[in-house]
């Protein structure tokens, strides 16, 4: 997200909430391999209370950090790093091999993570947890992408050979860009200049887009038909009568046609996207506006808040498993990652950390600060953005972004 505070303007009321689909573009596109829900998946859940799980005594034992994680490398662009240079989205590419960062600095920088991660370096020295290698954005990325307006999500498209990345911006614009040409190829105008929170892809075919806007709507829509009225809109949900924003949305990667999306109005809902008439559960827990959601397994999602809490739920029964709390966070996104494999949860808070949790307790496992770099003038900043690298290995990797513009590189490996 990018490097602002959260504020909440009032929006005008609505009777009802409103949801439009396009009927005809699913009974076209939905191969009809998909099973439809049962009615009892449908019925709306609310809840209210932190319950643990039956029989899970995770919580009595008290947090352990299996891992030994150390700084690795710190890229900053020098004595000029500022606020504006803000970074607020962090995405590996599906090899995990190239990173992609956007901010409010109006740049997609591209890196190959073999420069993040140098062998031998000449500018490397033996810091307190061994070495660590200071890099430039200048000479570390491989290029970058100027855009027309302050970035607050970047995604990479499925099926492209990481060839396109999609983005939304401050001024409402969902954009796809041609990396190997370096220029836009799809734009998206539908959110009537509202700012675009969130973007993402369905893991399926056909392949669909999904955005979250301060214009109070989650949208879906068909990238095949970016030049057609509405901009190839196929569902149009609004999650809340008196429209607030729509901060996260995120398509499950394990089961077919699930998105969750999680609001200012501190609730978090799942949608089966062929029937968005309401949702399917609606999670209730958070005290303030709920800023990310992010699928851990099939039948958990984790969603984080400026209520400084994380917190993991069972989307079955559906109902709270387990509260995290530690980092500080009351008013700005400080980003939202998990590592599936290793079942490590990421976040950063506004006093400058980085904080790691393992799904099993709710304390934190493991914080480092990020120290403020020599000679800026911006000091007090926060960590605002991170990503986990997706691999299946005793060994993980972790970035962090900073609203002063450093970017920090963590590795990991798992204790004997």
């Amino acid at each position: 997200m990018g490097a602002i505070h959260w504020s909440q303007t009032q929006s005008p009321k609505a009777s009802d909430a409103t949801i439009s689909f396009s009927l005809e573009w699913a009974m076209n596109n939905f191969y009809s391999g998909f099973s439809a829900l049962g009615r009892k998946e449908y019925e709306k859940e609310r809840l209210g209370k932190d319950r643990q799980g039956e029989g899970d005594q995770s919580d009595s034992e008290p947090a352990r950090c299996e891992w030994d994680f150390s700084l690795s490398t710190v890229v900053s662009s020098g004595a000029s790093a500022a606020v504006s240079d803000a970074l607020g989205v962090i995405e590996f590419d599906p090899s995990n091999t190239v990173v992609a960062t956007g901010g409010i600095a109006r740049k997609i920088r591209i890196y190959n993570l073999k420069s993040l991660l140098p062998q031998d370096n000449s500018r490397a020295f033996q810091g307190e947890q061994g070495d660590v290698a200071f890099l430039d954005h200048v000479n570390a990325c491989s290029y970058y992408i100027c855009t027309p307006a302050k970035l607050s999500s970047l995604r990479w498209k499925p099926g492209s050979g990481g060839r396109l990345l999609g983005s939304g911006d401050y001024d409402g614009v969902v954009t796809e860009y041609d990396l190997e040409r370096q220029l836009p190829v799809f734009e998206r105008d539908e959110h009537g200049g509202k700012r675009v929170w969130s973007v993402d892809y369905s893991h399926w075919d056909p392949l669909i887009g999904a955005s979250g806007s301060d214009d109070g709507t989650m949208q879906m829509w068909d990238p095949r038909c970016g030049g057609s009225e509405g901009g190839g809109c196929v569902a149009k949900v609004q999650p809340t009568a008196a429209r607030s924003s729509v901060c996260c949305v995120e398509f499950s990667p394990f089961r077919d046609a699930l998105i969750a999306v999680g609001c200012a109005d501190r609730k978090a809902y799942t949608y089966d996207v062929r029937r968005t008439e309401e949702p399917l559960h609606v999670f209730e827990g958070h005290s303030k506006t709920v800023t990310y959601v992010r699928f851990l397994d099939t039948e958990t999602m984790v969603s984080a808040g400026i209520d400084g809490c994380l917190k993991l739920w069972n989307m079955n029964e559906p109902r709270l498993i387990r509260t995290y709390k530690g980092h500080l966070n009351s008013r700005s996104f400080v980003g939202l990652s998990v590592w599936r494999h290793g079942g490590l949860l990421g976040c950063g808070s506004e006093n400058n950390q980085v904080f790691v949790y393992d799904k099993r307790w709710g304390e934190p496992i493991w914080i480092r600060g990020l120290e403020p770099m020599v000679g800026t003038e911006f000091n007090q900043g926060f960590v605002n953005s991170v990503c986990w690298r997706q691999v299946e290995e005793d060994r993980c990797t972790l970035l962090a972004g900073g609203s002063n513009g450093v970017l920090q590189v963590f590795v990991g490996t798992k204790k004997s």
